[in-house]
């Protein structure tokens, strides 16, 4: 199954769209949809299947402030180093997985935290 990561971002106007992300690949769209949507194109998978959780990306009790804004900053210069043919230093990219994989656990509790209020 193809792991994909849809973040939003802002334009120098602060207009707010998506960038989906799998391995490579990436495309932009005004909503999170049509960002998975092209990239989906992209991939060229006749069936595509996936699990989507969507989150408000506010902090909570799983996942902090502070880990949104250091994730963001590493995306940031993930980003820039992708587009001129480069990696992040090592350190950076350890850290960035680190708090990717944090992210994906916050999500999994969240989930399960939803659904245990679901049957209560």
């Amino acid at each position: 199954m193809t792991t994909v990561a849809i973040l939003p971002i802002s334009n120098a106007s602060g207009e707010k769209s998506y960038r989906a992300i799998a391995g490579d690949k990436h495309s932009v769209g005004k909503t999170a949809g049509q960002a998975l949507d092209a990239l989906t194109a992209q991939l060229g998978e006749t069936e595509f299947s996936a699990l989507l959780v969507i989150q408000s990306f506010r902090p909570d009790s799983f996942f902090t402030t502070e880990q949104q804004e250091r994730l963001s900053e590493l995306m940031h210069s993930w980003r820039l180093a992708r587009d001129q043919g480069q990696r992040l230093p090592l350190d950076q990219q350890t850290e960035l997985d680190t708090l990717v994989e944090a992210e994906l656990r916050a999500a999994t509790a969240r989930t399960a935290a939803l659904m245990q209020q679901e049957s209560s």
